[in-house]
Parts: C-alpha cells; structure tokens; sequence
C-alpha cells in the first residue's frame, strides 16, 4: 500500500534520470539538464520532458510501450523500488522495450499530470500500449522478483488487464496462466483504479479468487478480498464470508512457505487487519491463526533474501497482532524488535534505501512503544537524509503519542518549514495546520498564520488545485470548518476565507480549478 498506509501515509514533470552505475541521487540532480532526455552507459533511458504528451507520441511511433512511474524524492515506498528495483539490472535491460517516463509529483504541472492518468499515491507505476491505453497498474510494494515477473508478463501480453477482467467475469475459459497472474498481482488497492467500481470491489475480488485456476493466483486474489472486505469503506458492500472457513485456508495458507513467500506484501501487511475481521477477541480461533501468522512473519523477518524494508514489515505485523487483545507489547517482544530492527538498519548503506529502512524501523519501535529508541534514529537520520522533513513529521507524531502536544506541532512546523517543492510543501503545510488544529485549537494566532503561509505560496504555484493538492486542501479546509463550527474562531476564519476567496477570483471563469478553489471552505 502506497504512502497513505499507517507509516505513512502516499501518487510528472520535469522527469529523472536514473543510471546504473552512479547513485540514483546524482541522477536526481541533473534534472535540470537542457536535453529531452539522457542515457549514461548501462543505465535507464527517463524521458525528462516537460511535455508528456511528447513521451506517449514517441512511443507511438517506435511502437513500444510506455512506462509511467509516479512518485516524490521524499516518499519511502519510492526510494525502496529505486534502490530493489530500478537498479537492478534486470529492469534496466527491460526498459530498452518500453519508453520510461519517471514522473515527479513536484514538477510543474505535475499534478494535472497526474489527473489526467489517474494516480495519486506514490508510488504509482502504469504500464501502457504504445496507442496509450492502459495495460495494467503495477503493485508498487511486492518483492522485487516478484515486480519482474508482473513487468515481463505485461511487456508479452496483448490484452490489457481491463480485457482480461472482463473475460474472467463473463466465465471466458480462454484466460491463459498469465492473464490470471496479472489479475493477482494488480494494483488493487489504488485509490485511482477504475477497473471495478469501488463499491463492487471487495465481492468482485472474491468473485475471481472463486473463478481463477487453483493455485497461487486464486489464494492471492482471495487474499486481496478478504484484505478489502476487512478494510471495507462507506458504501463499499462486504460479501458474505463463512470467517471460520477463511480462517482454516488462511492457516493452510500461511503454513506453505512458498505461498507465504510469493505473498509477503499481502502476509506482512494485512495480519491485524485480517485476524480481527475473522476472529473473535482472545478466542481460541485467534490464538490458532495467530500463531500461524508468526510462525509465517518470523520467517519472513529472518529471510536475507527479501528486502529490509519487507523484512521490517513483517516485524511490524508481528507487534500489530500482539496490541490486538494487549494494550501494550511484552517487554520480551520489545527487546526482540528492539535487536531486529538495529540490526537491519545498521546494515542499510544505501541513502535511498535508507529512506525505507528508517521509515518502517522508526515506525516500527514507535508501534512497540518504544518511543525514545525511535526519537534516537529519527533524529539521527536527519543529517545524513535527502528528505529530512518527512522523518521530522514521525518525530511530531511520536510526540504526540506521548502527549506532549507543543513538541509535537512544532516538529510539525519544522518539518514544513524544511519540505521542498510545491505539491510536498503543501502536503506539508495543510498536515501542520491539521496538527495546530487537532492538538492546540485556542492558538488561532498561530493557526491563522499557518493557513496564511499555505494560502500565500498556493497563490503562486501553476495547477495548484489538482489530484494530491486538492485532497490536502480538502482536507484542511474540511478541518478548518470543524474548527470554528460554534463560530468561536470567526474573526480568523473569515480571514483566512477572505485570502482563499481573492485567489480563486484570480483564477479564469473556464478554468476547472475555480471551483475546486471555492470549494475547499465553502462547506465550512
């Protein structure tokens, strides 16, 4: 899940070059390079124009597919596919059979970019025909042998996963092995997907897994509906599931270590959320699956193999299903994090790796309630960091765990007064107003000031009311209006209002922003 999920938290153009041989941070560097595109000797060819319609015309012609890999330089789930995947050597002699278009969620115009194909989270990574139809949404957070596999099978097929769908759901018997590998492994859990309506996706995953040749794709799928059945939001419907039947499959399912394996993204990240939508608490049938899913998860935690980021994954999943019927984790369970986690991140070098590795590790002492261990390597990271902002906003919120409220909305403050970019810095900027909001509401000084601060640098950045930008606006002004719904902050709310109001007469009557702009207070 991209980097809204709970470490987080999230989806083109001046566009990156990546090379092999050098760090990816020097290839981020030279985006300001004059030429529509470089390649350096054994490295990706990224298209950087600021045109991307130029990008999909080229792929056109050549007749190649097009790669579209959305995402920002702070996000960890990104710096994990640049420092697994997009190195890897593998990818780089397969991105000679596509056109590679890396797509920066802080370049000009990026967001309306982003609109018009549809994705918001980071990372996204889109897969097109050379005519531009979409062939698939690539899982941004699998193995990365895995992630191969998927991009092979999309670069062969002739039929876009839409088609295959359609196939499937009819009852077709022509879908092929791989036409049902690249159902399984679709991005399913982008917001952005439009290949199933939201409300029908829980039953039509559950529909395929029941329709798919038995195997690794049917108990793939099967997890994915059960993962959204658990997770199920407001108008989505939940198909009926017999949750003692599931959960004798799912401890089938964890007890084979290929399928544990091949399924690591789903295993590590769906634990909690599926033992407590099929178990009752401290239930007998609880203590059975999970202890089945650490037995899967310690495996995972100890395989050299696999990412350190999957890795710590799996040892957040274990500290999840411990708080399920405990309220806080055994002090043994914390020294066994406590070790784990040190060893995986003294031995991750990479920065963009690190990126990663530090995020989940921070994040997973910070979930053992192991606050201070995680403020350490916080605040360690800061000074060797290309992004240090985003590890200033995991020190505000493990401030705020701690209750100590004024800590934790000034590492807010600093973590937006660092952020750079202007999609990030809003991003940012509305966290912090929705910080000062939530955890010092009399301060209206201050929250008028913040408010006014993003206002200010909105009034200056080019399609600001696009995709990522509008949903942090939305946001905020959601909780600017709850703020002052007794009117007990009117004289500053107005002003702020009255800002919002003199940017969106500025913007032309035709232009699809103005309303989106008059709609981020209006309901307040």
């Amino acid at each position: 899940m991209k980097t809204n999920t709970s470490f987080s938290a999230s989806l083109l153009v001046t566009l990156l070059v990546g090379t092999l041989a050098a760090p990816l941070a020097v290839a981020l560097d030279k985006t300001a390079s004059a030429s529509a595109h470089a390649t350096q000797a054994g490295g990706i060819e990224w298209r950087k124009d600021n045109n991307v319609d130029a990008a999909f015309a080229l792929a056109k012609s050549a007749n190649k597919p097009l790669f579209l890999y959305w995402g920002a330089v702070w996000c960890p789930p990104c710096n994990q596919v640049k420092a697994t995947i997009f190195n890897r050597q593998e990818f780089i002699d397969k991105s000679r059979h596509f056109i590679p278009v890396y797509l920066d969620g802080d370049s000009p115009g990026a967001q309306k970019f982003a609109a018009q194909f549809k994705v918001r989270g980071y990372p996204t990574m889109i897969l097109f025909k050379p005519d531009g139809t979409e062939i698939t949404r690539l899982p941004g957070e699998v193995d990365s042998e895995r992630y191969l596999q998927v991009l092979t099978l999309a670069l062969n097929t002739s039929a876009s996963v839409a088609d295959s769908l359609k196939l499937a759901l009819a009852g077709n018997k022509s879908l092929k092995q791989d036409d049902w590998s690249l159902l399984a492994d679709y991005s399913w859990d982008d917001p952005q997907q439009k290949l199933v309506n939201n409300k029908d996706l829980p039953a039509t995953l559950l529909r395929l897994s029941e329709l798919s040749p038995a195997g690794l794709n049917a108990t793939r799928l099967y997890l994915k509906a059960l993962f959204a059945a658990a997770n199920a939001r407001p108008g989505q419907t939940v198909p009926a599931i017999d949750k003692q039947q599931a959960t004798e499959r799912l401890i089938k399912s964890l007890a084979d270590a290929k399928v544990a394996r091949d399924n690591l993204d789903l295993v590590a990240g769906s634990a909690a959320e599926l033992t407590e939508f099929l178990t009752s608490a401290k239930s007998e049938q609880r203590g059975k699956l999970t202890a089945a899913w650490n037995v899967a998860l310690s495996k995972l935690a100890d395989d050299n193999s696999i990412s350190k980021t999957d890795r710590l994954s799996a040892i957040i999943a274990q500290i999840a299903l411990a708080k399920l019927d405990n309220a806080k984790p055994s002090a043994a369970l914390q020294k066994d994090v406590q070790k784990r986690v040190s060893q995986i991140e003294q031995a991750t070098g990479d920065a963009y790796e690190r990126q990663s590795v530090v995020s989940s590790a921070a994040y997973a002492l910070g979930n053992a309630d192991l606050l201070d261990a995680s403020d350490t390597l916080l605040k360690a990271e800061l000074k060797r960091s290309h992004s240090p902002y985003y590890f200033m906003s995991t020190l505000g919120s493990n401030a705020k765990k701690r209750g100590d409220k004024l800590a934790a909305v000034n590492c807010y403050e600093q973590a937006y007064n660092a952020a750079k970019g202007p999609a990030t810095r809003l991003q940012w900027g509305s966290n912090y107003v929705v910080g000062l909001i939530e955890l010092t509401p009399e301060d209206d000084a201050r929250i008028e000031k913040a408010v006014s601060g993003v206002f200010a640098e909105l009034s200056k950045t080019e399609n600001a009311f696009y995709q990522r930008n509008h949903a942090y606006l939305e946001k905020m002004g959601k909780k600017l209006g709850e703020w002052n719904k007794d009117r007990k902050h009117q004289v500053t709310f107005q002003k702020v209002h009255a800002q919002l109001d003199s940017i969106c007469a500025k913007l032309p009557a035709n232009d699809g922003q103005k309303a989106t702009c008059q709609g981020v207070l209006s309901k307040s």
